[in-house]
């Protein structure tokens, strides 16, 4: 009996060390892994997904092409985590600042006056990732052109759902249409990013921000234009 229970606790103790390694394993590929999507992102957003390669990723990281591939098996794959990567730092950066904000209107100008942030801070060094990963794979049909138009669509359903929100609330005119309220914001912005990219005009942030603050106070009600900022409070808190 003695040599069964040594025998099984041998057993017990190798298992263990086997799921521990796997585990190990598991970890350091995860960690590799975003270390790679790390850098191809940064690529991504300057020279765009096209210019995305196995092989210059396996240079710049100093990974075998063979490396890369167990993590990536095609090109198209390596764009589609890209996009996917390049969400996941949108949402930290752009969407979760505003679960601080008030319901409805503060909410919206907190969603608007963050993305244009996001784009003055350089979170991607090309901009907004998704306006030029919209503007290289618009007329593109394929998987790659297919997620990154649902992700602008999920950008755009967020503000259309806050003006919702602003209007349930009473805050915003009840006539005012959200897709086009929505689509109107989206153009401002969009507007700022190219000209800062393009002109270095880092004066179309104010431009934008402006625009939207003037839109969007024509469109309250008496409670929802209590809840946004003056242009003059604006000023003084870029003074401090």
């Amino acid at each position: 009996m003695n040599w069964v229970r040594n025998q099984r606790g041998l057993l017990l103790v190798t298992k263990q060390k086997i799921k521990a390694a796997t585990n190990a394993a598991r970890a350091r590929g995860e960690r590799t892994r975003q270390a790679i999507l790390k850098t191809a992102v940064d690529i991504a957003s300057v020279e765009g997904l096209e210019g995305l390669t196995i092989g210059r990723l396996a240079g710049k990281l100093s990974l075998s092409k063979s490396g890369l591939f167990a993590h990536f098996g095609s090109k198209e794959d390596l764009q589609l985590a890209t996009v996917d990567a390049a969400r996941a730092i949108f949402i930290r950066e752009v969407i979760r600042p505003t679960f601080e904000a008030a319901r409805g209107l503060p909410c919206l100008w907190t969603l608007c006056d963050v993305w244009l942030t996001y784009v003055q801070r350089g979170v991607f060094r090309g901009g907004c990732f998704f306006a030029a990963a919209a503007a290289e794979f618009d007329s593109r049909p394929g998987p790659v052109r297919d997620r990154v138009a649902e992700i602008m669509r999920e950008w755009l359903s967020t503000l259309q759902r806050t003006i919702i929100d602003a209007q349930q609330a009473l805050q915003l005119a009840s006539d005012i249409d959200p897709a086009q309220l929505a689509f109107e914001i989206n153009a401002l912005e969009m507007g700022a990013n190219w000209a800062f990219q393009l002109h270095g005009d880092k004066q179309a942030f104010k431009r934008a921000r402006d625009s939207i603050l003037e839109r969007l106070r024509r469109g309250s009600t008496e409670l929802g234009s209590t809840l946004l900022p003056s242009l003059e409070e604006k000023r003084n808190r870029k003074k401090r």
